[in-house]
């Protein structure tokens, strides 16, 4: 069964949780054949690996990550994908596909656009 963790960078600040919680429940609206999970890279308990288990107990043997990041820096090229190497011992039936991170996309643009001009 295929399922998805998307990945944010995580806070100390509580609150930014109903952000991408908002956001991950219209994602879920839209994609209703899989689980969706959300993980934080840090600051959160729930991290990498317990989005990963979470899917798991579930029968997930395949899991997309979807980076929740604007850019492809360290943490996406070096420390998340080993993080996962690390958590995916445990987890020998189940494999991780990384997703790209949200980047230079025309929608990102249309959204700043209408902050700037509401």
């Amino acid at each position: 069964m295929k399922g998805v963790l998307i990945l944010a960078h995580g806070s100390r600040v509580e609150s930014t949780k109903n952000t991408i919680g908002a956001v991950v429940d219209m994602v879920r609206e839209k994609i209703t054949d899989r689980p969706i999970e959300i993980a934080y890279m840090e600051f959160c308990e729930e991290n990498i690996e317990h989005g990963i288990k979470v899917l798991a107990d579930q029968g997930v043997t395949e899991i997309k990550v979807v980076p929740y990041f604007l850019f492809e820096g360290i943490h996406i090229q070096k420390d998340i994908p080993e993080e996962i190497g690390e958590i995916l011992k445990k987890y020998p039936g189940v494999q991780v596909e990384m997703g790209k991170t949200l980047g230079a996309d025309e929608r990102l643009a249309d959204i700043l656009t209408d902050r700037i001009r509401g």
